[in-house]
């Protein structure tokens, strides 16, 4: 069995604890899920929070997170590599052995690492240095949870953390008489680049029989990491090159490159679709159909689906390869949800699709707006399917949940892109994330939606990073998955690495599915909405009309 290794960089605990639950409740894979966190302390349902913490977690820029696994409170944060082995084990053998397996991973990875006398002690879980002597002290905290067979939680690394948080701060584990310590500390100065690369390939002997499938975000994943690339007197295009060439991708296609003829797109403005702009244009409206140029207006349009964008036409965010405004947005419109309702209605439509422009700089990410849209079209269209393809509210639960939790604003898919593979995260959406993106198609399912992502070919990708990014998605639940090609929109966006061949979409889609992903529309002109009807129709009924994917 593979053993499919991630390290996601720094990640907040609720958000990779997402994660963890999809992947752990699905059962498909093995994985092994290696970040750091933000600070935060965390505990099992038995552990003394009284006696065990010290400070107001708050007074120490800190979260506490009650979460269902063994042990007292725990701490991680920068500089520790927190490790979630999520992975198959019959219960036949029980947590104690699974722990003692992530024992044995930590041992060797400290013993190679150049620390002397490590191991465990009998009466106390975890990996401790100094085990011969009388100053035994503790360098790794493990707390894990088995059920049906299949585990979850893990294991926390100290590299170099700030060691106030347990010492301080917190009783780490509940156990007051014995000291804690880092690599750091014994005078061990490795980078965590290094420590997940003998970690990783410990874990892989351990569970996947030595044979390891490894993504990485960039390893640069703080904000002023991109400050190089976000001012000064570079231009669009030298950032937009720039960014990907910190990410190992050479020089793309030029602009003016011709296209090759399967992504030249033969669009019918007959006169459903043209009375359909006219509708749109009266209640003054905007479609990612027109504003993004999409090859596919006319054949969806046609077929009575349609992709409105609320929250007006400027974005918060400037990824790497989308053409909206991002001069600063103006406030949401009060009536836009009466008039996509109203022009929903008119036009007839069997599905619609609301996205949405991202909306850092309102609170709620501009959740309520689309929530509220939702409701209005339900109320004058009921029988309308109605998709919402979103951001990512910058993770923010409360945010996601105000379209979870009400059935009038919930929808009948959900729809967030991740865009591209992990190493490419950075580059092209640098306000996003991969693992972020991973949290909130993982809590829209745990939500019982239907859940759909999308991802691009042809920003630099490899085609083990493009299986790996299929395996996480499949992982996860998502229903519904597309795939197109990327087009350069202008010269001061991300160039096009290379052309994907028609029959390479044709493979993603019978890789993606034979994964368990339920529908997968791969083709060089799919984009997000393509096909949104019939995609949803198949995951939903198991019935679909006639599609051609290529």
């Amino acid at each position: 069995m593979t053993l499919h290794v991630r390290w996601l960089g720094r990640v907040p605990y609720r958000e990779a604890l997402a994660v963890q639950h999809a992947m752990f409740g699905n059962g498909r894979n093995d994985h092994l899920l290696l970040l750091e966190h933000p600070h935060v302390f965390t505990h099992g349902p038995r552990a003394d929070l009284a006696a065990n913490v010290r400070v107001e977690p708050a007074s120490v820029n800190a979260e506490l997170v009650s979460v269902k696994r063994g042990g007292d409170v725990t701490y991680h944060g920068p500089g520790q590599l927190v490790g979630y082995p999520i992975v198959n084990v019959p219960n036949a053998l029980g947590a104690a052995d699974h722990v003692c397996t992530i024992q044995r991973v930590l041992v060797a990875t400290l013993q190679e690492l150049g620390l002397d006398d490590v191991g465990c002690l009998s009466d106390y879980p975890g990996v401790w240095v100094g085990v011969s002597g009388a100053n035994p002290r503790k360098i790794a905290a493990i707390g894990v949870r088995l059920a049906n067979g299949r585990t979850m939680h893990g294991f926390a690394l100290n590299v170099c953390p700030d060691m106030r948080y347990m010492r301080d701060y917190i009783v780490p584990c509940g156990i007051g008489d014995k000291p804690v310590t880092s690599l750091a500390e014994e005078g061990i100065s490795v980078d965590m680049h290094r420590v997940v690369e003998v970690v990783a390939r410990h874990a892989g002997e351990a569970w996947g029989e030595g044979i390891v499938e490894r993504q990485e975000v960039a390893w640069k994943h703080r904000p002023e990491d991109l400050a190089p690339f976000s001012r000064g007197e570079t231009t669009p295009a030298s950032r937009a090159t720039a960014r990907l060439q910190q990410a190992g991708v050479p020089d793309g296609l030029a602009i003016a490159s011709r296209k090759p003829e399967w992504l030249r797109p033969k669009v019918k403005l007959g006169s459903g679709v043209l009375q359909l702009k006219q509708t749109v244009r009266e209640h003054g409206l905007v479609t990612v159909c027109e504003e993004a140029g999409c090859p596919n207006l006319s054949d969806c349009w046609a077929d009575g689906t349609a992709t409105f964008m609320v929250l007006g036409d400027r974005c918060t965010r400037a990824c790497g390869f989308c053409l909206v405004d991002t001069s600063k947005p103006l406030a949401p419109a009060s009536d836009e949800p009466a008039r996509v309702a109203a022009a929903i209605c008119e036009m007839a439509l069997d599905h619609a699709v609301l996205t949405m422009v991202a909306r850092d700089d309102l609170a709620d990410g501009g959740f309520a707006h689309v929530a509220a849209c939702v409701r209005a079209i339900r109320a004058v269209s009921p029988r309308t399917a109605i998709e919402t393809l979103v951001s990512d509210a910058k993770g923010d639960d409360a945010a996601l949940h105000l379209l979870f939790d009400d059935p009038a604003s919930r929808p009948d898919v959900f729809n967030h892109n991740i865009e591209t593979v992990a190493r490419l995260q950075r580059a092209v959406r640098p306000s996003a994330g991969y693992a972020r993106s991973l949290s909130v198609l993982a809590r829209a399912k745990a939500a019982g939606l239907v859940v759909k992502t999308g991802f691009m070919l042809g920003l630099g990708e490899t085609d083990d990073e493009i299986a790996g990014l299929l395996v996480d998605l499949a992982a996860i639940g998502v229903d519904i998955v597309t795939i197109g090609q990327y087009l350069r929109p202008t010269d001061g966006h991300l160039p096009v690495a290379r052309w994907a061949e028609p029959s390479e979409f044709e493979r993603w889609k019978a890789a993606g599915e034979s994964l368990g992903v339920g529908h997968v529309e791969a083709s060089p002109l799919t984009r997000s909405s393509y096909h949104a009807k019939q995609a949803a129709n198949l995951v939903t009924t198991g019935t679909s009309a006639a599609v051609s994917f290529v």
